[in-house]
């Protein structure tokens, strides 16, 4: 089977799930024009935790892990079905390094859905959810990804989805479309380390506006997971989307080995938020 692509995929707000906007067009384009994979494995923002786990059930739950938000979007379902026997291939194909199967806790949240939603509407591809291990350094997770790598060849997608840039607190409401200049500065930086050098992904920690671009580093990881499967397959990943929202978010997404046409438009607005949703009832 051919080597299917990985992605990484700028999810922003829940409502993306609902709306159909410039980005959410772009992730419906990637499902019709990607190759169909066997199964997805996805790693989302919102599975942050203190163990490395993956999804083994086989028919995951909705997870709504967000409130303040549309009743509509809490009656959202995705019954994508799991994947129990891809669970099992994940933990065999990441030793020595290890992680244990969740049978019933977790499923399929919001990093995952509101994305896949647009990708497999249908949500007819087997599905698995591999968590953040919130305990490990920033290197681990480019280990970790690396060793996933074999998983391509075997027909999986591997989908990551977080924020290059993401930090609720600088949120402003009443600039849908807009962007900080750091949010910028940041996001280029991001955009031209993956495509010439996705191994060195790490040096954006060095970049003087990390600490604004990434306050906490549950949307930030996912990006490593796409820069070391580059690392380890292609040697690069192309910005496929660009763009912004509500001042201090990236939309951007990223395609290893994937073959679709750039959506490069800088400032088209996105989803935004209900304006009466304050930020702190916001998970985004």
């Amino acid at each position: 089977m051919d080597r299917m692509p990985a992605l990484f995929i700028g999810h922003g707000s829940p409502m993306n799930t609902l709306e159909l906007n410039r980005f959410t067009q772009a992730w419906r384009s990637m499902g019709t024009a990607l190759p169909r994979p066997r199964a997805l494995l996805v790693v989302s923002a919102h599975w942050f935790f203190g163990a490395t786990a993956v999804t083994a059930m086989p028919r995951p739950r909705t997870i709504h892990d967000f409130y303040g938000f549309p009743q509509a979007l809490f009656d959202f379902d995705y019954p994508a079905p799991g994947a129990p026997e891809l669970a099992q291939e994940v933990v065999e194909t990441v030793k020595p390094l290890w992680a244990g199967l969740d049978l019933d806790q977790w499923g399929l949240d919001h990093g995952t859905w509101s994305v896949l939603a647009h990708l497999y509407p249908d949500a007819d591809v087997p599905t698995v959810q591999l968590s953040i291990n919130a305990l490990k350094p920033l290197e681990y997770h480019l280990e970790l990804a690396r060793r996933l790598a074999p998983l391509r060849e075997r027909g999986v997608m591997i989908l990551s989805s977080g924020n290059v840039v993401h930090n609720l607190g600088r949120i402003r409401w009443n600039e849908p479309d807009g962007a900080f200049d750091w949010t910028r500065r940041f996001d280029e930086a991001a955009i031209a380390l993956m495509a010439e050098d996705p191994g060195a992904v790490l040096k954006l920690v060095e970049h003087p506006d990390y600490a604004l671009a990434v306050p906490t580093p549950d949307h930030f990881i996912p990006l490593l997971y796409t820069a070391g499967l580059a690392a380890a397959g292609e040697g690069s990943a192309s910005a496929l989307v660009t763009g912004y929202s509500l001042g201090s978010l990236s939309m951007t997404c990223f395609g290893v080995g994937a073959d679709v046409a750039v959506v490069d438009e800088r400032g088209a607005a996105a989803a935004t938020l209900p304006p009466d949703v304050p930020p702190e009832q916001t998970n985004t």
